[in-house]
């Protein structure tokens, strides 16, 4: 590794007969004091006249060519991902995907941090994109629709920082890219499946949201409701609940729910932690004659599909929403467009027979 003083090797002696820092300059048409710039890598200067300077310095022979390749190489975008904290099994595994790529021998083009933060609290996630985007090149995070959050978003984006959502999206806000599904068709599917699984036509179900300020799980809540308007009108929807992705909370809820409606048929469980949701079934004794449907196929969910105490677990693939964010950081840093060559994610419908 060789290390720069004006245009000076410190592994070398100064030369006196060759190309000096004068002559780089005037080739270049720059300043000396930008040339040192460049060569030492301070910043100040821009792409185009960089690679004047290091042109120049490469034509006059002072730089070998492999020297100037390495300097005209583009730094590591810095990525930062920002996760909600907490219980949910499905968000800590995404948390872990991030966490595993980060961990992988350094990319030449990306540097990758992963942080958890408490995301129902609009003040903290909006301070988190201030604080962790002020130095990153892009962010990627779990939003939820709050003014705060779209105007943190924003505020970035008029940095020329790159803002992709992921899992839940955010409206009025001019993010780069969404990775996600259409939670709306979610719900709908969600509502399909209890409305044909239920064995009576006549019934009462209930919803536990982790909280409607996340846009997926409202346009869920609204996808289901709609749907079983339209499909299933006999089928009530008599109570919805949030539980904040807190396993603890789920239980509190579900038990409440169950001392209310004796007569209830069914769950959907919008967010995740559905243990808590079992939890709570097994203690009451009705853990294999309620229909249950919820998200996220984790370790806890396979278990509980195997049980016969969850009917349907309805899931996103966390490899792919790391990889697809990743490739749209890399396509915007190209130029291209933001979703170039990423294929939409495909919502799995999972049920015991069919387990991966």
């Amino acid at each position: 590794m060789m290390f720069f003083d004006g245009l000076r090797s410190r592994s070398s002696m100064p030369r006196t007969n060759g190309p000096i820092i004068n002559d780089v300059a005037a080739r270049a048409g720059v300043s000396p004091a930008t040339v040192d710039r460049v060569i030492n890598k301070r910043p100040g200067v821009r792409a185009l006249t960089s690679r004047r300077v290091l042109q120049a310095a490469a034509e006059l022979g002072y730089l070998p060519e492999e020297d100037i390749l390495k300097s005209l190489r583009p730094q590591p975008m810095r990525l930062v991902f920002l996760l909600p904290a907490g219980t949910n099994p499905y968000l800590q595994l995404l948390g872990d995907t991030v966490k595993a790529i980060s961990a992988r021998p350094p990319h030449d083009d990306v540097r990758i941090r992963c942080f958890f933060i408490d995301s129902f609290n609009p003040k903290i996630l909006t301070e988190a994109l201030r604080r962790y985007g002020e130095k990153a090149d892009g962010v990627a995070f779990m939003a939820i629709d709050h003014p705060l959050v779209r105007e943190a978003a924003s505020a970035l984006r008029a940095k020329g920082k790159h803002v992709v959502t992921i899992v839940s999206d955010i409206s009025g806000s001019s993010r780069t890219a969404y990775i996600g599904l259409d939670n709306r068709a979610v719900g709908r599917t969600a509502a399909y499946l209890l409305g044909r699984l239920a064995g009576s036509p006549i019934g009462k179900l209930a919803l536990i949201a982790a909280s409607r300020t996340y846009r997926a799980h409202e346009e869920r809540e609204m996808g289901f409701l709609g749907l079983m308007e339209e499909s299933f009108p006999n089928l009530s929807v008599v109570g919805v609940r949030e539980g904040h992705d807190n396993r603890d909370e789920n239980y509190r809820r579900t038990l409440e729910l169950l001392a209310e409606y004796p007569d209830l048929i069914g769950i959907y469980n919008v967010g995740g932690s559905s243990d808590g949701i079992a939890r709570a079934l097994r203690e009451q004794g009705r853990d294999q004659d309620m229909l249950f449907i919820g998200h996220g196929l984790t370790a806890d969910t396979r278990s509980l599909l195997l049980e016969d105490t969850m009917d349907v677990v309805i899931t996103q693939n966390p490899d792919m929403i790391v990889h697809n964010a990743l490739r749209v950081f890399v396509s915007v840093r190209r130029g291209d467009d933001p979703l170039s060559g990423i294929a939409p994610l495909t919502m799995e419908v999972i049920v015991k027979e069919n387990l991966p």
